[in-house]
């Protein structure tokens, strides 16, 4: 039955809760030793990744995401009992607008894959073998596929309802989604982005923006009210000024913020963004962030590589990716999904805040690139703007298989953004969330001879990328 919780033990929904409840009843004041402990009894895969989040450089605010996470899963169990509905949405839809109703709990399914793949031993690649032994193709994509592959067993959350609003900027996401509505009888909405990008095709996304919400409002069983819709955007707005200001924090160099704050950004934007704990995750990034800043702190000797990521990064192996790249010097800018740039919706009456929302949902990441008239040249063009303003000289691209649609531009989007930035572009092959494809040692091998063999020449000759 939707919405039930049959707890059987082995889901992935269910398991990242577990392990997660745990790592909340954490004190805050371990000392190292305290925590190496720890490690020594978590199984290796568990282990490795709260080795990577417990860094003393950024410990504190580790846990405050731990706790933000689990306070967002732990609404999500509790809400059939509350009589609310469990909104199953994408990557790419902001949660704020479920958050307007007060009868419903967004879930992200790309979050809680990333949160199975990062915290349980086999990091979720049952529920991937599950998914394809029913017969799907591997060349839908891990991100959603490992969590509703275990929404597929039966034996997991299933939520009230599922959002969709990727066709066209990630089909492979829109097939697997609508593939689990139909399979196991869940409801679907669905939100069209038309890909003109003018005035015409904004007044036809704000219909069906408005049309999609009068759908919600019937399957959730409740009027959208103003007031909780102006509290709500007032708290995202709060959290979009700290996002703009952790941005700014960037541009220093060497860099200020941590590497694995990149997935606590879009951690937060994707499950929390209208709340606030959202907003207290984003302040607490931001007062680390300026801390070490004026301590000078840095984990390396110099930052020697300043990269800018054009797609996504990996996610099955923290401690060997955003680490493992700091403590050498090498830091990750942004990617894709964290460079989500943010609106601030004006709140002065009900149609400006539906207003602001559509824009919100027609801009979201990848939406904006992959979903645009042309994928290529939107694409280029913001990629090229963040490398200039971020100062990055190199960029790197990672492409997950299942992304057909950028592995198809990629030659001209690296050719463009050389020419117009100077910027050298790596192109890394792997399944972001599933490590038998390509493991971590052949990433960090690529990674590094690429900075050493073009980026620190490049400086060395008085060269940078932008």
């Amino acid at each position: 039955m939707p919405g039930k919780v049959r707890d059987t033990g082995d889901g992935l929904f269910h398991r990242v809760e577990e392990l997660i409840e745990v790592a909340m009843l954490l004190p805050r004041n371990m000392s190292d030793q305290e925590v190496e402990g720890l490690l020594r009894f978590l199984p290796p895969d568990t282990s490795r990744s709260m080795r990577a989040l417990l860094s003393p450089r950024f410990r504190e605010v580790s846990l405050d995401f731990i706790g933000m996470v689990g306070g967002w899963i732990g609404e999500a169990r509790r809400a059939r009992e509350e009589g609310r509905k469990v909104v199953l949405v994408p990557f790419n839809f902001p949660p704020e607008v479920i958050y307007l109703f007060k009868n419903a709990v967004p879930l992200t399914s790309e979050v809680l894959t990333t949160l199975g793949v990062a915290v349980l031993e086999g990091q979720g690649e049952r529920y991937w073998d599950y998914a394809m032994g029913l017969g799907i193709p591997d060349f839908l994509c891990s991100s959603s596929t490992i969590e509703l592959g275990s929404v597929l067993t039966g034996r997991d959350f299933e939520p009230d309802i599922i959002v969709q609003s990727a066709p066209g900027a990630c089909d492979a996401n829109s097939k697997i989604h609508e593939f689990v509505s139909l399979h196991m009888g869940i409801p679907q909405v669905i939100l069209e982005k038309p890909t003109e990008t003018g005035p015409r095709g904004r007044e036809l996304h704000r219909r069906y923006f408005l049309a999609f919400l009068r759908r919600l409002e019937e399957m959730i069983g409740e009027e959208l009210d103003e007031g909780r819709m102006r509290r709500v955007l007032e708290e995202a707005n709060r959290a979009a000024e700290l996002y703009y200001e952790l941005y700014d924090l960037r541009k220093f160099s060497p860099c200020p913020v941590p590497n694995i704050f990149s997935i606590f950004t879009y951690g937060t934007r994707f499950t929390r963004w209208g709340r606030p704990e959202g907003t207290e995750m984003m302040r607490r990034m931001v007062e680390l962030s300026k801390r070490r800043l004026e301590a000078g702190e840095y984990p390396a000797p110099e930052e020697v590589a300043r990269c800018m990521w054009l797609y996504i990064g990996y996610y099955f192996d923290f401690l060997g990716f955003f680490n493992w790249m700091e403590e050498r010097g090498i830091t990750y800018l942004n990617d894709v999904l964290s460079l989500c740039q943010p609106r601030f919706v004006d709140t002065s009456s009900r149609e400006s805040m539906l207003e602001g929302l559509a824009e919100t949902c027609f801009e979201y990441p990848m939406t904006r690139q992959m979903g645009a008239s042309s994928m290529s040249l939107a694409w280029i063009e913001d990629m090229c703007g963040f490398i200039r303003d971020l100062r990055a000289d190199c960029a790197v691209y990672s492409g997950h298989h299942a992304c057909k649609q950028t592995w198809s531009v990629i030659n001209q989007v690296r050719r463009e953004i050389m020419k117009r930035t100077g910027a050298p572009v790596l192109c890394l092959q792997g399944d972001s969330w599933i490590r038998r494809m390509t493991p971590t040692s052949v990433l960090q091998e690529e990674i590094q001879s690429f900075v050493d063999g073009v980026v620190r020449r490049r400086r060395a000759r008085g060269g940078r990328g932008a």
